[in-house]
């Protein structure tokens, strides 16, 4: 809804404005403009780019339209995991995990908490770094440095569609000058025609370098900075997983571990002390 209010916003502001200083709505419809500019920007995107983030980039308007995935109730839900595993650890031992680590996606452990149990990544975070501490790793030190490289990596693979979009808005307005060059350079060419003719002709071409800034800061870098904040948001969930996890590791039990879990994440979106704590009293500490 937020992107769809932008989208109205912005095209309406500018339309709006225009007409209302008596701009005439027809001369600004200039298809040709807008094939040149975003014919070319859809090929330099191609050129520019891999694979992988080519198809990453087919769902960029699905990620936009519906923001960030995680919500207050999906961060204490996650905290209330965190606390049933580390619960169940500390009441039956480490190897009772084993189960749920090896086969996640029949995990009754994993399977309570559904928001969890459908991020891929999350649930595969947890059982590498615990299956580490099943088979005997507790130096938090070496763990830590681990999970920070395989959370960068993860980052970096983001980065790339907010870097590619971001480098499409800041290549559009040069296109949109190509674009009216080309017009000028046709109009040139029609040189004998009488001044309404060239003046028409020349307001299209000057339609390709508005187009062009237009779409660039109207919308490509919009969606680059919407992009990165909603990613960020979402960097934030395995920030406190990771921290809950090395907590755990480190000896605290699981009512300290959940704290530091909790205390990673942003303040919009961060249940209270109270909050958790009522989420977690009624969690069985088996499974």
């Amino acid at each position: 809804m937020r992107f769809i209010i932008g989208i109205a916003v912005v095209v309406g502001s500018v339309l709006v404005g225009y007409m209302g200083v008596g701009g005439h709505f027809e001369v600004l419809w200039q298809p040709f403009e807008f094939v040149i500019i975003l014919g070319a920007a859809i090929g330099a995107f191609i050129i520019g780019n891999t694979g992988a983030v080519l198809k990453q980039s087919l769902g960029v308007f699905g990620t936009l339209f519906k923001g960030p995935r995680y919500n207050k109730a999906a961060y204490v839900e996650l905290l209330g995991m965190q606390f049933s595993m580390f619960k169940l650890i500390q009441s039956k031992g480490i190897l009772a995990l084993e189960p749920h680590i090896e086969n996640p996606h029949e995990s009754s452990l994993f399977n309570r908490f559904p928001t969890f149990a459908k991020n891929h990544h999350a649930v595969e975070f947890v059982c590498d770094y615990m299956r580490m501490v099943t088979l005997g790793t507790n130096n938090v030190h070496e763990m830590e440095a681990l999970m920070d490289e395989e959370l960068e990596t993860h980052h970096q693979e983001r980065e790339r569609l907010v870097g590619a979009i971001q480098a499409l808005a800041d290549g559009t307005p040069a296109l949109g000058i190509v674009a009216a060059v080309l017009g000028v350079i046709h109009t040139m060419g029609a040189i004998s025609e009488p001044p309404e003719v060239l003046g028409h002709m020349i307001g299209g071409a000057l339609v390709g370098t508005f187009f062009g800034v237009f779409v660039a800061y109207g919308f490509f870098a919009p969606m680059a900075q919407s992009l990165r904040n909603i990613f960020e948001s979402e960097d934030k969930y395995f920030l406190s997983l990771k921290t809950g996890l090395l907590a755990h590791v480190s000896g605290n039990p699981p009512v300290m571990a959940i704290e530091f879990a909790r205390k990673m994440l942003m303040s919009e979106v961060r249940p209270t002390f109270a909050e958790v704590d009522a989420a977690t009293a009624g969690l069985p500490a088996n499974a």
